[in-house]
């Protein structure tokens, strides 16, 4: 599945420009030969190890391995030899080297630390040798630069007759370079406010730690793998353009919602690849039924059912809702979706299921226009009062893709998130403009984003 995928990313990728695959150890080395074959071997970079989990989440009682914490993230650059970016990440010192290094306080209350102004090698490395303070000795500096620190009190002699040292600012270093060892992002865990619920959902501070160091603002980023959106949301904070492609509706759906949670209605970007039309859903309802129903339940924001493919019991999708005082009494609406021909048999269904599960409303959504005897079925099982809104809604619903394409939305209360929302995000300024891109045989979905180029820069696309 990889090498084909493999093959076509190197040919979009600038000579410029850096990719980053993302695996466990148990298919690293394999993934690693075959990066080298697609690659070449001059053009690996790193293997990172991303700390992903602490040794208590996967220690076992008896187990005959160490506990697997980590996963791999392989860098390689498109051309070694191409001019290419990479910006190093610093991580701030811990407060026991702060307190061991930086022990001196100026009269402004900045930290110091007094570092060797000596050179390495007795001067068999070609530093200069002369008289500093009392002091002869090698140098880091030339003798006037040296005197120009002395004007400014860059030079400190601790004690008289003592070798002269640098008065090093600890506001003024950058840190800890970050190796290739990362343990300072943590996965997301249940608690954390960025968590959708997604199986696979990555940090953003990974992805912002990758696309940051690799790319500069106004460069374009693709996800060939989208997810649920981290890569896309990441570069859109950080002002670069960006390709998110997947292969199913539902994490499409999640991922249009997501942008929409964080950036609000600003942000714009385009879908291509998803129905927008009754012959599109026609066309994805034949060629796989499956997503058209993740496609369709993502029009009325619905959650798809839980369990596999065809134990759905007669529930394909799930919106939850509270309209009493007691808040922590959920309500749901259940779905049926289907593509083919529907009858009354489908509402009778619904009906049941509707009544086993306790739900409050039942919606079928359907490519044909409901016949006389569905409508009256439907009409026959009468309202759900909502005592928080107090209102009537028709127990059962029955809407078609036209209808919903058409903007026609259901007659529910207001509900709660489908699925949880992303966090807020303070515009970065940039504007978002479409763009069309070619469609991908492989994905059902492409979603595109374009930002203005920087004015008198010269025209370079990095992943």
């Amino acid at each position: 599945m990889m090498a084909p995928r493999l093959v076509e990313l190197r040919r979009v990728l600038k000579p410029t420009g850096s990719i980053y695959l993302h695996c466990d150890p148990t298919a690293s080395h394999y993934l690693k030969i075959l990066m080298d074959a697609v690659f070449g071997p001059t053009n690996f970079t790193n293997e990172i190890s991303w700390k992903r989990t602490t040794t208590k989440s996967d220690f076992r009682q008896g187990a005959l391995n160490w506990p697997r914490v980590r996963d791999v993230l392989l860098h390689y650059r498109r051309d070694s030899l191409a001019e290419g970016v990479f910006r190093q990440p610093f991580s701030a010192y811990s407060d026991e080297y702060v307190e061991s290094k930086y022990r001196h306080v100026d009269a402004d209350g900045r930290r110091y630390m007094l570092d060797k102004l000596t050179a390495p090698g007795s001067g068999t490395r070609g530093h200069p040798k002369y008289e500093l303070m009392g002091v002869t000795k090698y140098w880091v500096y030339g003798e006037e630069k040296m005197q120009e620190m002395v004007r400014h009190g860059r030079v400190v002699q601790p004690s008289p007759g003592a070798v002269p040292r640098y008065k090093r600012y600890l506001d003024e270093v950058k840190g800890i370079a970050i190796g290739d060892t990362w343990d300072d992002i943590s996965a997301i865990n249940s608690m954390a406010k960025e968590r959708l619920g997604y199986p696979t959902q990555k940090p953003e501070a990974l992805l912002e730690r990758i696309i940051q160091a690799s790319s500069n603002k106004d460069d374009l980023v693709l996800d060939p793998f989208g997810g649920c959106g981290t890569a896309v949301i990441a570069a859109e904070r950080l002002g670069r353009r960006w390709i998110g492609i997947d292969i199913t509706h539902l994490a499409i759906t999640l991922m249009k919602k997501r942008l929409l949670d964080t950036f609000g209605k600003d942000v714009q970007f385009k879908v291509i690849g998803e129905p927008v039309d009754v012959a599109g859903a026609q066309e994805l309802a034949g060629k796989d039924p499956y997503q058209f129903q993740w496609w369709a339940l993502g029009l009325v924001d619905a959650r798809p059912a839980e369990g596999k493919k065809g134990a759905d019991k007669g529930i394909d999708g799930r919106i939850y809702f509270h309209d009493e005082a007691d808040s922590n009494r959920t309500k749901q609406v259940i779905f049926s979706v289907k593509a083919g021909h529907t009858g009354v048999a489908h509402v009778h269904e619904l009906r049941g299921v509707i009544d086993r599960e306790e739900a409050a409303i039942g919606v079928l959504i359907s490519m044909q226009e409901p016949t006389g005897p569905m409508r009256t079925e439907a009409a026959g099982a009468g309202f759900y009062h909502s005592p928080g809104w107090n209102k009537d809604y028709p127990r059962i619903q029955l809407r078609t893709i036209a209808e919903l394409l058409a903007g026609k939305g259901l007659d529910v209360p207001p509900q709660q998130a489908t699925f949880k929302e992303a966090p807020k995000h303070v515009s970065n300024g940039y504007h978002q403009l479409e763009l069309t891109a070619p469609a991908t045989a492989d994905a059902d979905a492409v979603m595109v984003s374009d930002k203005p180029r920087v004015k008198g820069r010269k025209k370079r696309t990095r992943m």
